[in-house]
């Protein structure tokens, strides 16, 4: 009966006793809510089914480790998606040293932060999905994952400005620069 009960705890309860206790049974009760939402992250990040479950299950291990970190400022499931997105990123660039794989990207940062030229979404949307694909292979880890919150997920730029920990118009501006730097790689396949 005690299993049932925690199946219906929300998740920051299963959080609080799962800290307390260091139960992997209840731990098993996040893993059963979040394992396809994780996994389906991580395969937009890798493309190989077998190498997306490897990262899953290694996002689960490091997130029982952590899951002492998680303070509560925002829904666990925000916590959640914030911490896959970031392990993903952090697990594409070390393997791409490894590869060592180089891309020339610019970064060049207008004078002032809060004034810069918006790109339009529909250069975005008139992309031919191949190409496009190709292009999200080459483009920073970091900016696929702002324009995969953007457009496959569809967050707001509220949303990712809470995932990403940053202000909104620090959120534009990354937005910006990945569309960017994007277009960029995309023009020239």
């Amino acid at each position: 009966m005690k299993f049932e009960s925690d199946k219906n705890s929300s998740d920051e309860q299963l959080v609080e006793k799962i800290v307390a206790t260091n139960d992997t049974h209840l731990f098993a009760v996040l893993y059963d809510r979040y394992s396809d939402l994780v996994y389906s992250k991580c395969l937009s990040f890798t493309r190989d089914k077998e190498e997306a479950q490897d990262i899953t299950h290694d996002i689960f291990i490091h997130l029982f480790l952590k899951l002492r970190t998680f303070k509560g400022k925002s829904k666990f499931s925000t916590w959640l998606y914030s911490f896959t997105y970031n392990f993903c990123v952090n697990y594409i660039q070390r393997n791409k040293k490894k590869r060592n794989e180089k891309f020339v990207l610019t970064d060049e940062i207008p004078p002032n932060t809060d004034e810069y030229d918006e790109i339009d979404d529909t250069q975005i949307y008139q992309m031919k999905s191949e190409n496009l694909s190709k292009a999200l292979k080459l483009i920073d880890p970091s900016d696929k994952m702002i324009l995969m919150m953007k457009y496959q997920d569809d967050l707001t730029i509220k949303e990712i400005q809470e995932v990403l920990e940053l202000g909104s118009s620090a959120t534009k501006m990354r937005l910006n620069r990945a569309k960017g730097r994007l277009i960029e790689i995309y023009n020239t396949l």
